[in-house]
């Protein structure tokens, strides 16, 4: 008479709970991504729902149709909401090598910006 031993079946679930490091970083990190694009994503919600917002761009988005223009930040709008998910699986998935380059590689991108900013803008 054989019996299974119930320890060494695991399902896809039981891989991927909430426990594990990984699955616990992706979502704290995605977590924070949807933190710093709280404020671009309701623009963007309220550029795509209203389409009088339109006469308050110059250049492209102003000589725009009003369909290409509601288009364009329901785009914009999709794009935000998947990037907490796109963030939050990638760090999941990457190894801690391949995330402390791409990590590095934002970082210097946020200060480039800062400065450039900076010296151009204000």
């Amino acid at each position: 008479m054989a019996t299974k031993n119930s320890h060494s079946e695991t399902t896809a679930w039981e891989d991927d709970d909430l426990g594990s490091k990984s699955t616990l970083w992706g979502f704290l990190a995605g977590l924070i991504v949807a933190a710093f694009i709280a404020v671009p994503l309701s623009a963007a919600f309220s550029f795509a729902t209203h389409p009088n917002t339109q006469q308050l761009f110059a250049g492209r988005l102003s000589d725009a149709s009003q369909g290409g223009y509601v288009t364009f930040w329901w785009l914009v709008t999709a794009l935000l909401v998947a990037l907490p998910f796109l963030v939050g699986f990638a760090v999941a998935k990457l190894s801690g090598r391949t995330l402390a380059i791409v990590g590095a590689i934002i970082a210097l991108l946020v200060i480039a910006i800062l400065v450039v900013g900076q010296m151009f803008v204000f």
